[in-house]
């Protein structure tokens, strides 16, 4: 029985990254005596494999609220989360949010919050891409203004907060809450028999993800990547989960048929969790636009090519074994990976699988002097 003194958080999901970094706090605050989370899950990502697999493979509950929002525009997006969970915050108001990462509903939950006088915690704050021509670096931004308490990955992040003149008593470096997740569920990554099924032996293949509007929505380019990756095949085996995204602009460009013919690239639909990071462990390399994956291979000591002319993660390329590569570089930075010409990385400080409980205690301690 919930008692009633306990405080209130909501944790919102949205995207796939979302619920990777939710996990791991949900259960640390879960272990507390002095609060109870409460997942929000927007429904920005609709297709099973982006979410509910997700909730199953983390041993997450159902979430507390579903907003049904799905797909849109950006100012459709965040104003019918903004609608959704305010009525949400009227009917039974929270102590904390806790938004995640830098999606279209992080903005607008922050926002809906602030409006409403209940308190803020960004986690994953003071990420910098420089590059106001990514949707995701405005959410950054307006969030981390917008947040009472700001959770950190590295000290770059720290370091842009302090330039934008937040705070250091609302800043909290509490590490990478990714490896958090991928430290949870370890047991299933290594028992997971995808690369089996596909007849797989490890450093053999290389995985490739794209998905940002810059990559997959003007078709020039797009057309270079998928022409690049045909090439890169002909020196390693590829498997490209697609995303929903690309693959309907894809099909929009008439591009599907140029890819589906290459063979040495396997495509899939898109992959959870845990079949997903089997695949990541063992690969040769990553071919990405994606943020967490820099992230993860610069944990597990992968080569990674980010096709991505900036990156708000800049520690996976000075500590870690991430690259940005130009559209048209693709193979000659695959070749130079698969030769060994390659930087090896270290884990930065704080990934280490122990950032929810960092976390859970920094908001304790937080809950307790506000009392």
């Amino acid at each position: 029985m919930i008692k009633p003194e306990l405080l209130t958080i909501h944790l919102i999901a949205a995207a796939r990254p979302n619920f990777m970094k939710v996990a791991p706090l949900f259960h640390a605050l879960s272990a507390e005596d002095w609060c109870r989370p409460l997942i929000i899950h927007t429904g920005q990502h609709y297709d099973a494999n982006m979410s509910d697999d997700f909730f199953r493979d983390f041993n997450l509950p159902e979430p507390a609220y579903h907003l049904g929002i799905g797909s849109g525009s950006h100012a459709e997006q965040t104003g019918n989360v903004m609608i959704a969970y305010e009525k949400i915050c009227l009917k039974s108001r929270p102590d904390w949010l806790v938004v995640v990462g830098d999606v279209n509903p992080t903005a607008a939950c922050s926002m809906t919050a602030a409006k409403l006088g209940i308190p803020i915690v960004h986690l994953e704050a003071g990420l910098r891409s420089g590059d106001r021509g990514m949707p995701e670096e405005i959410n950054r931004l307006v969030t981390d203004v917008l947040a009472d308490v700001l959770w950190t990955p590295s000290p770059d992040a720290d370091k842009n907060l302090a330039r934008e003149g937040i705070s250091q008593e609302k800043i909290t470096r509490i590490g990478n809450i990714m490896m958090d997740s991928f430290e949870l569920l370890k047991p299933q990554i290594e028992a997971d028999k995808t690369l089996e099924k596909y007849g797989y032996k490890k450093h053999s293949y290389g995985v490739v993800t794209f998905h940002r509007p810059s990559n997959v929505d003007h078709m020039k380019v797009l057309a270079t990547i998928i022409d690049q990756l045909c090439h890169v095949s002909e020196m390693i085996q590829l498997i490209f989960p697609i995303h929903p995204r690309t693959r309907q602009r894809l099909n929009e460009f008439g591009l599907m048929e140029r890819l589906a013919a290459a063979p040495n690239i396997r495509l899939l639909e898109p992959v959870s969790y845990i079949p997903f990071m089997a695949l990541v462990k063992s690969a040769k390399l990553i071919l990405t636009d994606s943020g967490g994956v820099q992230e993860e291979t610069t944990y597990l000591d992968i080569p990674c090519l980010t096709v991505r002319p900036n990156t708000e993660r800049p520690i996976t390329v000075t500590e870690g074994t991430n690259k940005l590569v130009k559209p048209e570089a693709v193979v000659t930075e695959a070749q130079k990976a698969l030769s060994g010409d390659w930087q090896r990385g270290k884990k930065p400080d704080l990934w280490d699988g122990q950032a929810a409980k960092r976390a859970a205690r920094d908001l304790k301690r937080r809950s307790l002097a506000a009392q």
